[in-house]
């Protein structure tokens, strides 16, 4: 699984970071980040591009989301 870490950056980075592993053909992704606007936004990514997300940490300040095709 491809880690993608996107602490600390703010949008467009973390959507442009995550869609660059998609459109390098990666199947799972461990999506790692820090703000609950990136979060929302690479959730949106991913299920627009036909990935199943799952949340599998949310703290107030640091989140973790898997993405599988």
């Amino acid at each position: 699984m491809e880690k993608v870490d996107v602490r600390g950056l703010s949008c467009p980075m973390p959507v442009i970071r995550t869609k660059k592993a998609i459109d390098q053909g990666a199947k799972e992704l461990l999506v790692v980040g820090s703000s609950s606007v990136s979060r929302e936004n690479v959730n949106k990514l991913a299920a627009s591009c036909g990935y199943q997300v799952n949340l599998i940490k949310n703290e107030e300040s640091n989140w973790e989301m898997e993405l599988k095709k």
